[in-house]
C-alpha cells in the first residue's frame, strides 16, 4: 500500500472562468511543486484539454486523469472521470451535441483556448462552455458509465451548483458512488444531514481556477497497485467505486 496525493478537480485555461495562466504545462509544473501524485482535468462541459495534459503530466511523473466538470440541465455540477483517454474524448463529443449554443462573450467570461502540449493555442470555443447542457442529474451517471467513466456530484458543500443545494438532499437515485467536498471540514455536517454519505467514498478537490488554487499535499488515497500509472488510475477508480 502506498498514499498517493491527488487533486481531481481543476480548470484549465478552456474553462471561461479559468485563468489564461491555466495552460496544461503549468497544471503539470504547480502538480509538481505541490507534490502531487494524481491530478485530473475536468473543464466546464468539455475534455479537449485533456489529450495535452496527458502528455505534459506524464513528462512531469505526474499520474493523469481525464475528466469533465458537467453542468446539468438543473444546473447541477457534476466531476466526470475516465481510466481511458479515449474514453473520455468520446463523451466529449457526445456533450457536445447536448449543449446549448450560446456565443461567448469573451469581454464578460473569459477566453476558452484549446491548447497543444508546448502550451500553444490550437483553437477556441467559440459556444460559451460553463452554461447548462440538457443532460439531466438522473441520466448523467448512465451515460458517462456506457463512456466508461464515473461521474460524482461535485463541491456538494456549496451553494453554487451543488446537489445538496439545488435538490434539498442528497439523493439515493440515481446512483452516485461518491461524493466531492470543497472542504473537508463540512463533511461531519453533511454526514449528520444525510446517512447516505456516511457509507460512501469521498473526495476533497480544490476546483482550481488558477495555479494557486491547486491542492497541495493535503488529500490521498492510500492504493495497492504497481507504480505504472494505468494500474494507478484503476486502483483509484476502484476506490471511487468503493469497491
Amino acid at each position: 500500500m502506498k498514499d498517493y496525493y491527488y487533486d481531481l478537480h481543476i480548470h484549465s485555461c478552456l474553462s471561461p472562468c479559468g485563468d489564461d495562466d491555466m495552460t496544461p504545462n503549468n497544471i503539470a509544473g504547480m502538480g509538481v511543486v505541490a507534490k502531487l501524485d494524481i491530478m485530473a482535468l475536468t473543464d466546464h462541459n468539455t475534455c479537449r484539454n485533456c489529450p495535452a495534459f496527458f502528455k505534459t503530466a506524464e513528462a512531469n511523473g505526474i499520474v493523469p486523469v481525464a475528466g469533465m466538470e458537467l453542468t446539468t440541465a438543473e444546473d447541477i455540477h457534476l466531476v466526470c472521470l475516465f481510466e481511458k483517454l479515449e474514453d473520455a474524448m468520446q463523451f466529449d463529443l457526445t456533450v457536445s451535441e447536448r449543449r446549448i449554443p450560446f456565443k461567448n462573450r469573451v469581454d464578460i467570461f473569459g477566453e476558452q483556448m484549446i491548447m497543444n502540449e508546448n502550451d500553444e493555442v490550437i483553437g477556441v470555443e467559440e459556444n460559451l462552455l460553463s452554461n447548462a447542457t440538457m443532460i439531466t442529474v438522473d441520466e448523467a451517471p448512465s451515460l458517462v458509465e456506457q463512456h466508461g467513466g464515473i461521474c460524482y456530484p461535485a463541491h456538494i458543500d456549496r451553494e453554487a451548483n451543488g446537489i445538496v443545494a439545488t435538490l434539498g438532499v442528497f439523493p439515493e437515485f440515481p446512483f452516485f458512488p461518491c461524493a466531492e467536498y470543497h472542504d473537508s471540514d463540512k463533511r461531519p455536517e453533511y454526514e449528520a444531514k444525510f446517512e447516505l454519505l456516511k457509507s460512501k467514498p469521498f473526495v476533497v478537490s480544490s476546483d482550481a481556477h488558477y495555479l494557486w488554487d491547486i491542492s497541495g499535499r493535503l488529500n490521498k488515497f492510500e492504493l495497492e497497485c504497481s507504480e505504472n500509472h494505468e494500474d494507478i488510475r484503476k486502483a483509484l477508480f476502484e476506490r471511487l467505486k468503493g469497491l
